[in-house]
Formats: C-alpha cells, sequence, structure tokens
C-alpha cells in the first residue's frame, strides 16, 4: 500500500513551479483585461469573473477551518457556491443560458463548460492536490490566450484545446480517481470522520463541499443522539453487509477493505461503523463525488457529497462531453482504465463492496430542459453506451462480483419538513421491522409465485392507472428444491419487503403505468412503457407540453440514449408499513427508490438484479436455491458478454392504490389472486394489510 502523504508530496513537488507560474499569471489577469486590447469587451467580463473565482479558489490551499469563526466559513462557503443558488444562478456564467446571451453562440457553450470545471478545483485547494490544479489552470490561460488574438479565433480552436487536455490528461486523472475508489491510504475524508471533533460543527467545511442547512443540521441531529442510539443505527447497517456475505455464502474473511459510501453531515454514525467494520476486518475506503467531467456520466454523484446547490445547474451540464468526446478520445480513456485496474489489482483483490448510506427528503427536482445546453450527437449517443459497457466489463475484469456484496439504506434530510425527528424514527422503524414475520409471510407469496405460468398486473383504471402487464415466469426444472423468487429480507437491501425474479422475457408484454414517480432524482408525470417480449417497444410521459419533448426526455434520462431495455427484474413489494408511512407524512414523492420498491409491485428496466454474478448459487432461508438469474438478454455473456449487459437497473413501482389486481396464472389456466383493490389476498399474508388499518 502506498503511502499517502508522500504520493502527494512526490506529486506537489513535480509541479510546484508549474503552479506558480500559472497562478501569477491569473493573478495579473485583472490589469491585464482592464487595458485596451482586441478583446470585446464581453469576454474581458467573463475571464474578470473567472480569474476572481480562481483566486478564491487558490486561498482555499491553506484554509485551516478551525483557525475561523463558523460565520466566516458560511461567508466563504458562500463567496465559493453562492453564485450557483437558484436565485442568483441566472447569472452565473455556468449557467450555459446566461453564458450564450452574453457570449453568444460560438463560445457560450464552451466557456460555461470550462467555468463549470472550475468549481472542481475547490476540492483540489481543499485537499492540496496541486496536479489536478495546475492542469486545470494552465488549460484555463491556454483558452485565455486564444481569446487575445480574438480577430483570428475560431471555436474549432478552443474546442481542440479541450480535446487534448482530456486526451493528455486521461493517464493523471483516470488513475487517481480509480485509486481513490480501492485505496484505503487515500484517507482525506477518512481522516476527516475520524481525527475532527464531531461536536464542533466547523470540521464539515474541511470537504470543500457547498455546506447548507441539511449538512448542518443533520451533524447537529445525530449530535444529540446518545451513543447507543448511533450504534444502533450504524450496527442496523454494518450486520446487514455482514449478512450479505453469510447469505451469498461469500467468505468475508478473504476481505480487507470496505467502500463507505455517506452524505456530510453523518459522520457520527459514519465513525460508529468503521469502527464495527474494523470488527469484521475491513478498513474503510471514502472518496468523494467525482469534480472532472472526464471522470463524471451524466447528473449521477457517487461517494461522500453534499446536497446540490442546484440541481439544475447539474442537469444543464450532463452532456458536456459532447463538446469533445470522439472515438479516439474513447479509446484513449480505457486504455488508461484498463491499466488503471491492472496497476491496482492486488488491492482491488482485496475489496469488499460497497457500503451505502443514502438521504432523501430534498424538494423534487422538475428539470427545466434548455436549447443552448450541450446535447450529444446521434454518433456521440453511440459511442456513449459503447463506453459503458466497455468499462463496466474492465471493472468486472478486476472486480469479481462472485466474491462480492454490499448494502444499501436511507435516512431523511431536514429538507424533508418541520417533522423532521418524527420521519426519522419511523424511517428507523422501518428498517428494523421483524425480520422473521417477514420471511414467513413472502415464503407464502413464492409458494404461490413458483406455481405459475406467468403473472398478471392490473392497474386501476378508477385511479387513472392503465397498466396491464403479463409477466412470464421461467420454468423449474426441481420445483422440489428450486425456487423463482428471491425472499428478500434486510441484508444487502434495506429495508425489507419484497419478494423478486428475473422473468422471462418471451411473451412479457403489455403496458406499465405509473401517475408520478421519481427516477434518478428526475419527475416522471403520467409514465407510460410498453413492452413485446420483455423489450421497450414505445414510451412517453407528460413532463413536456410537445411529444417530442417527452420522449427525449425519457430516452436520455430512463433508456441513456438506447433505443429499448428489457425487464430485468419483476418484483411484489410487502413493505405496508412503509407505504402507510410515506403517506401519513405526505413524503411518497421525496422517498428513495430504495424505499419506494418495496412499497407496491415494481418492474426494473436494464439489467437483471444478478449481472455479472449469476453464477454465484443463492438460498432462500427454506433452502430452496434461486435458479431464476438469466433472462434470454444475460445469457449472451456465454456468448458474447457485450451483448448481455446494459449496465443500468431503474425499478418503477406501482402504488399499492393504484393497483387492482395481481393474479398468479397456472399452465393449467387456474387463477389465483395475490393482491386485489390494493390489498393482499392471498391467504397467509393478510397481516401485511394491518398497516392500512391502522
Amino acid at each position: 500500500m502506498i503511502d499517502y502523504q508522500e504520493l502527494l508530496k512526490d506529486r506537489n513537488e513535480a509541479v510546484q513551479e508549474r503552479y506558480e507560474l500559472v497562478i501569477g499569471r491569473i493573478r495579473e489577469l485583472p490589469k491585464e483585461l482592464t487595458a485596451e486590447q482586441g478583446m470585446p469587451k464581453e469576454y474581458r467580463d467573463y475571464y474578470a469573473a473567472a480569474a476572481e473565482l480562481i483566486l478564491q479558489i487558490d486561498r482555499q490551499k491553506s484554509y485551516d477551518v478551525y483557525e475561523h469563526s463558523m460565520e466566516e466559513l458560511q461567508a466563504n462557503n458562500r463567496c465559493l457556491y453562492g453564485t450557483l443558488s437558484e436565485t442568483e444562478y441566472s447569472h452565473n456564467y455556468a449557467n450555459p443560458v446566461y453564458a450564450v446571451q452574453q457570449l453568444g453562440e460560438d463560445y457560450g457553450q464552451l466557456l460555461s463548460f470550462l467555468y463549470t470545471e472550475l468549481y472542481g478545483c475547490i476540492s483540489y485547494a481543499r485537499e492540496y492536490r496541486l496536479e489536478e490544479l495546475t492542469i486545470h489552470l494552465e488549460l484555463f490561460i491556454e483558452i485565455y490566450n486564444l481569446f487575445q488574438e480574438y480577430e483570428r479565433l475560431t471555436q474549432e480552436q478552443v474546442q481542440k484545446v479541450i480535446y487534448y487536455f482530456y486526451y493528455d490528461y486521461c493517464d493523471v486523472m483516470i488513475p487517481y480517481r480509480t485509486r481513490e475508489m480501492y485505496d484505503p491510504s487515500l484517507n482525506y475524508c477518512t481522516r476527516i470522520v475520524e481525527e475532527s471533533e464531531l461536536a464542533d460543527l466547523r470540521y464539515l467545511y474541511a470537504y470543500g463541499d457547498p455546506i447548507g442547512e441539511n449538512e448542518l443540521r443533520t451533524a447537529q441531529f445525530l449530535n444529540s443522539m446518545s451513543e447507543e442510539e448511533i450504534e444502533a443505527l450504524a450496527f442496523t447497517y454494518t450486520d446487514g453487509y455482514r449478512e450479505g456475505f453469510e447469505i451469498a455464502r461469500i467468505d468475508l474473511s478473504k476481505k480487507k477493505y470496505v467502500n463507505i459510501r455517506y452524505a456530510i453531515g453523518q459522520e457520527r454514525m459514519v465513525r460508529a461503523a468503521i469502527r464495527q467494520f474494523r470488527k469484521l476486518g475491513l478498513e474503510p475506503v471514502i472518496y468523494k463525488s467525482a469534480m472532472s467531467r472526464l471522470n463524471r456520466r451524466q447528473i449521477g454523484r457517487s461517494g461522500t457529497l453534499s446536497t446540490s446547490p442546484n440541481r439544475q445547474f447539474d442537469y444543464d451540464h450532463r452532456m458536456d462531453e459532447g463538446l469533445y468526446m470522439d472515438a479516439a478520445l474513447q479509446e484513449r480513456k480505457l486504455e488508461v482504465l484498463e491499466k488503471s485496474y491492472e496497476d491496482l489489482k492486488d488491492i482491488i483483490s482485496l475489496y469488499a463492496g460497497p457500503a451505502v448510506i443514502e438521504t432523501f427528503g430534498e424538494t423534487p427536482f422538475e428539470p427545466v430542459n434548455k436549447p443552448e445546453c450541450v446535447s450529444l450527437t446521434k454518433k456521440q449517443e453511440e459511442l456513449s453506451i459503447e463506453y459503458t459497457q466497455s468499462s463496466s466489463r474492465i471493472v468486472n475484469t478486476y472486480v469479481n462480483r462472485e466474491e462480492y456484496s454490499f448494502t444499501i439504506i436511507a435516512y431523511p434530510t431536514l429538507e424533508i419538513g418541520d417533522r423532521f425527528e418524527e420521519i426519522f424514527s419511523e424511517i428507523v422503524k422501518v428498517n428494523t421491522l421483524d425480520k422473521k414475520m417477514y420471511r414467513e409471510i413472502q415464503s407464502f407469496l413464492i409458494d404461490e409465485l413458483n406455481l405459475a405460468e406467468y403473472v398478471i398486473v392490473e392497474g386501476d383504471p378508477e385511479k387513472n392507472n392503465c397498466t396491464k402487464m403479463k409477466v412470464m415466469m421461467h420454468v423449474m426444472e426441481h420445483p422440489e428444491k428450486e425456487t423463482n423468487f428471491e425472499n428478500c429480507l434486510a441484508d444487502v437491501n434495506i429495508p425489507l419487503g419484497e419478494v423478486f425474479t428475473s422473468p422471462k422475457l418471451t411473451g412479457t408484454e403489455g403496458i406499465l403505468n405509473v401517475s408520478e414517480v421519481f427516477l434518478h432524482d428526475l419527475k416522471y408525470v403520467d409514465l407510460k412503457l410498453w413492452f413485446e417480449d420483455g423489450r421497450i417497444t414505445k414510451y412517453t410521459c407528460h413532463n413536456f407540453e410537445t411529444e417530442e419533448e417527452n420522449i427525449k426526455y425519457m430516452k436520455e434520462n430512463l433508456l441513456n440514449n438506447r433505443e429499448t431495455l428489457p425487464i430485468g427484474e419483476f418484483a411484489i413489494g410487502t413493505n405496508t408499513t412503509a407505504y402507510v408511512m410515506a403517506n401519513k407524512y405526505d413524503i411518497v414523492y421525496k422517498l428513495p427508490i430504495l424505499i419506494v420498491e418495496k412499497m407496491g409491485p415494481h418492474f426494473a428496466i436494464g439489467d437483471t438484479c444478478y449481472s455479472y454474478s449469476e453464477e454465484n448459487r443463492l438460498y432462500n432461508p427454506d433452502g430452496k436455491e434461486i435458479v431464476a438469474k438469466d433472462n434470454e438478454v444475460s445469457i449472451l455473456r456465454k456468448e458474447d458478454i457485450s451483448k448481455a449487459y446494459y449496465n443500468c437497473h431503474t425499478d418503477i413501482t406501482i402504488p399499492y392504490d393504484e393497483i387492482a389486481s395481481i393474479r398468479s396464472v397456472h399452465a393449467d389456466g387456474t387463477e389465483v389472486e395475490l393482491m386485489h383493490a390494493g390489498r393482499f389476498v392471498l391467504p397467509g399474508t393478510e397481516e401485511l394489510n394491518r398497516a392500512f388499518e391502522g
């Protein structure tokens, strides 16, 4: 294992002189920009604003949070991120609309992208990563120099500089990002968690991320809890992780590292989790969300992070790679990624998997589509899909999914409303429901579903739900010792409460409809998907005025620019307690999919739940082996792995109250109703309805 401090010292010393030169040049820009020159005023204004932001970022290198008061820290945070807020974003060059208005169509998008990348430098400065800081500031100056010869400047020149920046520095940014994800010696965040005085909330500002009410008040709330309560919160999560290995019959003792992902503000719970993981023989790996667009995909963020200062800002820049992406750069990225994994293969072999604490409760986000934002060409859409497939194959070559597990749990943020403490307590109850009771109830559902040739799911037309799906089941060779459905309890996927399978695609058909649903933090109104042989053939929603806009929105964000996706999962959620709680507090549409998927029948589009680990032998508590882990797409891995996986899995849940009927249909035509009018009617499952009565 490397010594992180020595690595950082060597990297910084190698670029120290370059950094001093480039930051010195940027300090001179305000003088240069006031002088008469060929650059038009609108660009001088842009570079003056960017230089001011960079100089603020430079000051973060030596910014010791404990030398400042809370008021000073908050002022500094506002200075860095305040102009991204919803109230000020309209006049920020990071807003493509404003940038195009001020700088024109030729350069507005490009300079908005450049300005956006500067925000990532805040974390580089706080962590004192001079190499990343230096190359980004050199990029800024190189483009600035082009604009000094404005009369001879072309759009292609600027794009070329950006393109070769990423081409040349792939081997800086991708290897470091890869190491961050697996190597515990890169411990900047771990040290914040373990070494800070958590009662002194100034520690939150050490990350360099935007810090708002969610982070501050979450930390305050956790500080108000007893040590016993904190240990219990952490144990629910860490013991679920341990149990996931046990159920999958994977030897956890062979592993040494666990990736802990959490929201800033949860450090007290995370510190307890680190202690508990160490008792299992695991050291923490904690990394922040990727800063550079080179290491990011659309709006998804992974790692330790804070609440976004403006989700429209994230959405506006989701496809910025359209400014520079081509086949040669994609190939270069893949070569560097593969070498990065090869160089780290010994460390990666000891990686056990992620342990994730999600948050929820933010005001639901409905994006605005802006023509000024970058979009991908048809060719770039194809390249993006190819890159996702190829990079996932590389990752799964080195991260053996047959020796890997995970766990996910979720808690609310303060933004969920005035009854936060009540809701938090209710979520704790939902996360710790009686496993034994649910195991027995869910076994009644599974026993019946294992007799089905197919299952019919019908929405309630009186609730304006036109769902009518026929879902084909796999035929078991030895039904006395095999099962199609997994009995899902609170281990890798907390809370408990679902039975699920990978259905047979051939013959699976119909329409799936949900009145309102949030998927990957984006809202869909009256979502409809049509299926033939288990694959999407048509789709729409009612988010925008025109059908063209609705279809484009769904293709980009739900189908990930693909023409179709298969059904990877069919499940029946049984957590009626969560459903009633969500409706009681009117937070259904603020809950994460982790909980929502347990609150009704759901379908997942994309890969199966068992992607890349189909050969693992899994068993239900009754000893029956789960055999429905493949479908007609995933089985192609045995012939051509590039055709087997889509590297996405999106759950779409139909609320109980929108369900008219779920029926199991046997080969002889016998129909057995499992749910009727949103209630469980199969004998043995009646206890699930008690939550509705309460």
